[in-house]
């Protein structure tokens, strides 16, 4: 009898334990993203100001070391639209460049040239392994004060809230909006990962990798590594 109660309450207390924390990463979800939706602008009204440092492209898959994944390809059409139409003078290609074997950014970099995008107004961050490690370098290394994030929707609001935290103005234009083979998976994992960047923005630990300043108001070719 005295095991069955015991049973009993654990079983209560674990159920309040999962619908506190349910209701505690809905709750933050929710926050960010309402907080955000007024920083989330159009293709025309992010370029009839004019006057950020420069558009943050958000890296993502790329096949062979060579092409732009879809998902990838649909951010850097769009930001190329935002470079063309004067929003920014340069573009920051923010992504994973921590193998020898796998490189985002070359491949970013070498798309937007091929797209008439002068080399030297592309700066490449080989060290943005993360959204939040994107954001904290953009200020801290390559000193930007505003700027435009160009991300799928459903990862603009954790973007712009974690640039926003960490001391950027930030505001953001949605790549194409075209659909992707796992979506409700990304969906479902980004709940998560908006709760775990609320928390990291609070504590805001330092990057994988700082270095000296790269301002992005001088030449992007600094950043090259490679012929591209």
């Amino acid at each position: 009898m005295k095991k069955g109660k015991l049973f009993l309450k654990l079983f209560i207390l674990f159920t309040i334990f999962v619908v506190v924390s349910a209701a505690t990463v809905l709750s933050i979800n929710g926050y960010v993203k309402k907080s955000m939706s007024k920083k989330i602008l159009s293709i025309s009204d992010a370029t009839s100001v004019g006057d950020y440092d420069c558009i943050i492209v958000l890296g993502a898959g790329v096949w062979n070391d060579e092409t732009p994944g879809n998902m990838l390809k649909d951010r850097l059409v769009q930001a190329i639209k935002l470079y063309e139409g004067k929003a920014a003078p340069k573009l920051l290609m923010s992504g994973d460049h921590g193998r020898t074997h796998y490189d985002e950014v070359n491949v970013m970099k070498k798309y937007a040239t091929l797209h008439n995008v002068p080399s030297e107004d592309i700066f490449m961050d080989h060290a943005g392994f993360s959204t939040y490690e994107t954001m904290y370098r953009a200020k801290e290394i390559f000193k930007a004060k505003k700027v435009l994030i160009v991300t799928q929707k459903y990862h603009l609001y954790r973007s712009l809230y974690i640039a926003n935290a960490l001391g950027l103005e930030a505001y953001g234009v949605e790549s194409l909006p075209n659909s992707y083979y796992g979506q409700d998976y990304r969906d479902l994992r980004e709940i998560l990962a908006i709760n775990k960047d609320f928390w990291k923005t609070i504590f805001k630990p330092k990057p994988t990798f700082l270095g000296e300043a790269i301002p992005v108001s001088g030449n992007g070719d600094v950043t090259n590594d490679k012929s591209n």
